[in-house]
């Protein structure tokens, strides 16, 4: 498929969501020279393309059912490769989910039981660390979340997009100072150089924000463009003898959410599903906080829905810049000689069971999509499969080192999905463990356990416990915790619960019973630490 194929091919799509922005400046190319098609590697082994998108739900991917969202290029790699269905985060946000994504560890092991800054001591083996080892160019584009951000974790080069300036930004434009020394990163660097006089922040949305408006300024400096475009450039000139393992990282559709205007419009008069929510939610109808910043709170409709349509665009936006991924791999000849897997780090409320964000045991907030399509010289040949096994981000490292052709370290909890896919699931874990420290509030802290047709979850600060039919109820609507009826279903998988946290203490269980935890654990006995700022900027030469 070349660039032309790849506009037909999106045809009436185009018409309806507006022409993208490369193709309404088809003139504007970039006036770099591409490398001419790249051959197979020598050494037989694929390039690796990780592809991550910040904060997308599972059921906001065309694949996984979802008639109203429009991710074409997602849904190609999965019908051209897998699909996991019971993709799961273990600890539902940023930092401790790329906490496992970097290690291959399970909470308690990388140490990371909730939402603080990442270490900067080095675990035994890291993940880009250990495939430079292996004779693979490393390289990321977009956000990694490391501090500082600067920390390579074993990349030889890394293009930065991590919204440093948040820290000082204000919508009443009085300045404030930083939170920190990090105030730019490569992204605004470069927005910057591009419109000096401008804010990337221009349209007055948090971070962490309900609310959505379209991107104010031309599209092609919206981050998400911009990590396309750094994405696509990296594949047109790469020409090194080794492999790559490229990380595309997109900081959407986190919010804010601000996609191009033609996709906000797009959503806002096509429609997007409505939130849902429980009787058992009705406690988190009233609203947390004053502001748009916001954990829970039924909102008015007509800012429920603004929510949906500016996340729904920002996601599609995504799914565009993927697609120009795959044309500059195809235009080169990669494409078959490159592993691609996609994921997110967790999920999204947006609304259901009355929350906003993330941190939450519920199926928005920790339920992933995981996609992968496998080079041609791994024959898998499982196309369009979906694959039932449960798995989780500590996969990710084991699965890389498993494709690089490296050792998987004994260390190493996660296991490669690649055996999962060739052992038909025999001998793969039975269910996959979710927990999350005090966050927002004392009430918000809690363990989870699932199979993906069952989810049970023991709420911390009061002992209290839920039970959901996943099968029968994908939505958690119905508790089942208090049902006498399931009693027996209940106490088995609390008895797997009590197993599981036992070797954490007393803290945890005591007397074979589940304990109730006023107090928070946010850093667990394994976490390496922190290196003071001087020892951090030494360390990197």
């Amino acid at each position: 498929m070349n660039r032309r194929d790849f506009l037909q091919q999106m045809g009436g799509a185009a018409a309806l969501l507006g022409a993208s922005a490369e193709a309404q400046s088809p003139a504007k190319k970039s006036t770099h020279a591409v490398a001419a098609p790249r051959p197979a590697n020598a050494d037989g082994r694929p390039n690796i393309l990780m592809i991550m998108a910040d904060q997308l739900r599972v059921d906001c991917v065309g694949a996984y059912g979802n008639k109203r969202i429009h991710t074409p290029h997602l849904d190609r790699i999965a019908r051209e490769g897998l699909r996991f269905e019971n993709a799961y985060t273990s600890v539902p946000s940023c930092t401790p989910a790329r906490s496992a994504l970097l290690t291959g560890l399970s909470p308690w092991k990388h140490g990371m039981l909730g939402m603080t800054k990442m270490a900067t001591k080095p675990y035994p083996v890291e993940k880009a660390h250990a495939l430079a080892q292996a004779g693979y160019y490393t390289t990321v584009v977009g956000k990694n979340h490391y501090y500082p951000i600067t920390n390579p974790h074993g990349y030889h080069h890394m293009i930065t997009d991590e919204h440093c300036s948040y820290a000082f930004h204000k919508r009443d434009n009085k300045p404030k100072m930083p939170q920190s020394e990090e105030i730019r990163c490569d992204y605004e660097s470069w927005f910057w150089s591009e419109m000096p006089d401008k804010d990337p922040h221009a349209t007055g949305l948090g971070w962490n924000d309900h609310g959505a408006r379209p991107w104010v300024h031309p599209e092609e400096t919206h981050p998400t463009h911009w990590t396309g475009s750094t994405a696509v450039k990296f594949i047109e000139q790469y020409e090194r003898e080794q492999p790559f393992f490229l990380k595309v990282s997109f900081i959407r559709p986190h919010s804010p959410y601000d996609p191009p205007k033609r996709l906000y419009d797009f959503y806002d008069k096509q429609g997007v599903p409505e939130a849902k929510a429980g009787a058992w939610a009705k406690k988190y109808e009233p609203r947390s906080w004053e502001g748009d910043d916001i954990w829970h709170g039924k909102l008015p409709p007509d800012q429920m829905r603004n929510a949906r349509v500016g996340y729904y665009g920002s996601v599609t936006h995504v799914d565009e810049q993927i697609g120009r991924i795959l044309v500059a791999l195809e235009e080169r000849k990669m494409l078959d000689n490159t592993l691609i897997l996609f994921f997110s780090d967790h999920g999204d409320m947006l609304g259901d069971q009355n929350m906003w964000r993330k941190t939450y045991a519920y199926e928005q907030s920790a339920h992933i999509p995981m996609l992968m399509r496998p080079a041609a010289s791994m024959q898998l040949s499982a196309k369009g499969a979906a694959v039932r096994g449960m798995v989780e981000i500590r996969d990710v490292v084991p699965t890389l080192l498993d494709v690089a052709g490296a050792p998987i370290p004994e260390s190493i909890e996660g296991k490669s999905l690649l055996q999962l896919v060739k052992s038909k699931g025999e001998g793969w874990r039975e269910w996959i463990d979710l927990e999350h420290n005090i966050c927002y509030d004392e009430t918000n802290h809690w363990n989870a356990l699932t199979d993906g047709e069952w989810k049970y979850i023991f709420h911390a600060f009061d002992g209290h416990e839920q039970l959901f039919n996943l099968q029968n109820d994908p939505d958690e609507l119905n508790d089942l915790g208090a049902d006498a009826a399931r009693n027996a279903e209940l106490e088995r998988w609390r008895g797997r619960m009590v197993a599981h946290l036992s070797e954490r203490g007393e803290h945890w269980v005591k007397d074979g019973k589940l304990q109730v935890r006023k107090k928070g654990t946010m850093l667990g006995p394994n976490f390496p630490g922190y290196l003071e700022p001087e020892m951090v900027l030494k360390s990197l030469g």
